[in-house]
């Protein structure tokens, strides 16, 4: 019985298939691009004020962020409060029903309120204002 060893260099080529390999990778790699969830945002980094009864309703809301400049943002663009109801009727017409304003903390208290006017003036039944977890803020 004649045995061969790693080391005998006969008429043998050992070689790896790596082509199964490469089809699990892109297999896998397909699955989670699919299934990755991309969240919309507003544009800008606001300062949320905190809340305790926060709750988390992200998935089919329309983003809009108010800075403390009192500057309206929606999808990286800064919109104006001009901006505001034809974006508003546009996402309407896609069927979105909800608005969640990102308001910076050290934003105007009438600019919210005119934001809020807007949204439910263009046919927005529930608006809402993101806020921190926790009540320190």
């Amino acid at each position: 019985m004649h045995r061969h060893s790693i080391t005998d260099k006969g008429d043998q080529n050992l070689t790896i298939d790596i082509g199964p390999l490469l089809d699990v990778v892109f297999i896998l790699l397909i699955f989670f691009i699919v299934s990755a969830v991309f969240v919309k945002e507003t544009g800008i980094e606001v300062d949320r004020p905190s809340a305790i009864s926060q709750g988390n309703a992200e998935q089919q809301a329309v983003m809009i962020a108010l800075s403390a400049d009192g500057e309206v943002w929606h999808g990286g663009m800064q919109i104006g409060m001009a901006g505001v109801t034809p974006m508003l009727k546009q996402q309407l017409r896609k069927g979105r029903s909800v608005v969640i304003i990102q308001a910076d903390k050290h934003s105007m208290t009438e600019s919210l309120v005119q934001l809020v006017d807007l949204c439910k003036l263009a046919g927005f039944g529930q608006v809402s204002v993101a806020t921190k977890s926790g009540a320190n803020g």
